[in-house]
């Protein structure tokens, strides 16, 4: 316990510090599971505005020193790619098989 008036003033300003900082990287992992979650289902339009909120809300803590600049980075990066490849993906079509592939699929069956 302190026993200062400065160090009762630091107390409760760490308190009030963290109490701000815990909620903003609590609205992050909240946006960033968002975004996962719609990449998961395989929605792209949904999962780029989420996306666009998790973005907003980094730039934001990062302008609030309460994660680091690189650290918003890696997470937009990281995301970001993924969103992209899977809105460039096409929709559901499922990949054609190889000819060598289906050859050999089909003498094996013809054993």
């Amino acid at each position: 316990m302190a026993n200062t008036k400065s160090a009762l003033k630091r107390d409760r300003q760490t308190a009030a510090r963290t109490d701000r900082n815990k909620s903003v990287k609590t609205r992050i992992k909240t946006a960033r599971r968002a975004v996962l979650v719609a990449l998961e289902k395989g929605d792209a339009k949904d999962a780029a505005a989420k996306f666009n909120a998790l973005a907003s809300a980094a730039d934001k803590a990062v302008k609030s020193n309460v994660i680091h600049k690189n650290a918003a980075g890696r997470i937009k990066s990281i995301l970001g790619a993924r969103v992209a490849a899977k809105a460039s993906a096409p929709a559901a079509a499922p990949a054609p098989a190889k000819p060598a592939k289906a050859a050999k699929v089909a003498k094996k069956a013809a054993k």
